[in-house]
């Protein structure tokens, strides 16, 4: 997605912009903070930053029928998981708001960095691994089987709405016509990467964990894609459903969405 922003082939009218890389679970602590004008961000961090960002529509990575899984040694039943010990990427990732959602209790669980569920779960350290990023294609690598798929189990629940997982959130007090202009130059280098695909993957591919170049491709399909370039209403209806959800479950604030005008 930010491609065409770091190789310039985008006009950022004006703004001077730093790249910052930090996983999903640190950037959303960041925004709890609001240093940042713009991040990426969980759908569930959102419902407690709405009073400081606004949404882009644009820069959604949304499970389509797929999305974060559950992974063991050897399988169990899915009742057991209030009960098992379960590493997680973080509290407010919109994968840990699923599994409350799947679950209804709040099971023994243990925050690790997204990169290093797969090796606690393979080593006996916790009993299951919520897993994000390329996990979701690795994971038999290192002798797993999946229990669970939350983005299968929330489009069948939903009637065929995607699972929301990332979006992009600029900071409100930088005005409507500023939040707009980060907009159209975020939107502009999704849809150069989606015109320019293998120039974007080899790029993406350097900030990738293993990946071969098919499981690379694979992978960034899954999650950029039309929906990325916009939400659409089927993209809209799903997070308020996802965080309306939440809240009836009383894991979220309830909120009202704040999209850029």
């Amino acid at each position: 997605m930010y491609y065409a922003i770091a190789a310039g082939k985008v006009d950022t009218g004006g703004f001077a912009v730093e790249q910052v890389l930090e996983d999903i679970e640190s950037l959303n602590r960041r925004a709890l903070e609001g240093d940042l004008e713009v991040t990426a961000l969980s759908i569930h961090a959102y419902a407690h930053l709405a009073d400081r960002y606004a949404l882009m529509p644009c820069g959604a990575s949304m499970g389509d029928g797929y999305g974060p899984i559950v992974v063991a040694r050897t399988p169990f039943p899915l009742s057991e998981l209030a009960s098992r010990t379960i590493a997680i990427p973080g509290r407010l990732t919109s994968a840990y708001l699923a599994l409350r959602l799947y679950v209804g209790a709040e099971p023994p669980a243990v925050v690790l960095p997204f990169d290093r569920i797969l090796d606690a779960v393979a080593a006996g350290r916790v009993d299951a691994g919520l897993v994000i990023h390329e996990g979701q294609l690795t994971y038999a690598d290192a002798g797993l089987v999946k229990l669970l798929d939350l983005g299968a189990w929330w489009t069948e629940r939903t009637g065929g709405l995607p699972l929301p997982l990332g979006g992009n959130a600029v900071r409100r007090d930088l005005g409507p016509a500023s939040m707009r202009a980060l907009t159209r130059m975020y939107r502009d280098s999704i849809a150069y990467a989606l015109d320019h695909r293998e120039e974007a993957l080899a790029y993406a591919k350097d900030y990738g964990r293993g990946l071969d170049d098919a499981r690379n491709d694979r992978f960034v399909g899954m999650y950029v894609n039309a929906l990325t370039l916009d939400y659409g209403d089927r993209g809209r209806r799903s997070v308020e459903r996802f965080l309306a959800e939440g809240a009836a479950a009383g894991l979220v604030p309830r909120v009202e969405m704040v999209w850029v005008p």
